[in-house]
C-alpha cells in the first residue's frame, strides 16, 4: 500500500519565475490553497534550483494548471535542470510559450495564477512560500493533468 501521503490525487502545475530577463519553467505537485480571504496560496519550491534562486529574486511567480495534453513536457520541466537546459529556448523553437504579466508562460496551460510572495520558510528539502493571489486567468477546459496520471505512465513513482 502506498504511504498516506502518496495516495491524494493532485493536481501538476508549472512554475512560471523569472528575474530581469532570466526565466525558468519547473514542475511542482506540492502546491494548496491557504487562506480564503485574503485568497492566499502555499507552494513548496525544491532547493538548489533556478526555480528558487528565481523565485527568492522576483518575489513573485506564475503558476500554470497543466492539462492532460501537457504530460509530455513534464520531463523536460521537471526531470532536467533550469541550470544546465534552456527550458525556455527549448519551448519556444517549439511553439508552446506565450507570455502573461510579463512572464513567460506554456501557451495551452488550463489556468495562470499570478502570485505575490508573503512569507516563507525551510521546510525541509523544500523552501515553502505563501502566496498572495494577485490575478488569475482561465484559458481553456479540458482535463487537468495530476499525479496519478503521471503515475499511470510511470513518469514518477509512488
Amino acid at each position: 500500500m502506498k504511504r498516506p501521503w502518496n495516495r491524494t490525487d493532485l493536481p501538476v502545475y508549472s512554475i512560471g519565475t523569472k528575474f530581469k530577463e532570466s526565466y525558468n519553467l519547473n514542475i511542482c505537485t506540492y502546491v494548496s490553497g491557504a487562506s480564503m480571504d485574503p485568497k492566499r496560496m502555499s507552494v513548496a519550491i525544491y532547493k538548489g534550483t533556478k526555480t528558487l534562486e528565481l523565485a527568492e529574486k522576483e518575489k513573485m511567480i506564475v503558476l500554470q494548471m497543466l492539462s492532460k495534453d501537457q504530460i509530455n513536457l513534464v520531463k523536460h520541466l521537471g526531470f532536467k535542470s533550469g541550470k544546465h537546459f534552456e527550458k525556455i529556448s527549448y519551448l519556444e523553437k517549439k511553439g508552446l510559450i506565450t507570455e502573461w504579466k510579463d512572464f513567460k508562460v506554456l501557451r495551452n496551460s488550463l489556468a495562470y495564477i499570478l502570485l505575490k510572495q508573503y512569507d516563507s520558510i525551510d521546510a525541509g528539502d523544500h523552501i515553502l512560500f505563501v502566496y498572495d493571489v494577485v490575478g488569475f486567468i482561465n484559458n481553456r477546459d479540458a482535463e487537468g493533468l495530476t499525479l496519478n496520471e503521471l503515475r499511470r505512465k510511470k513518469i514518477i513513482r509512488g
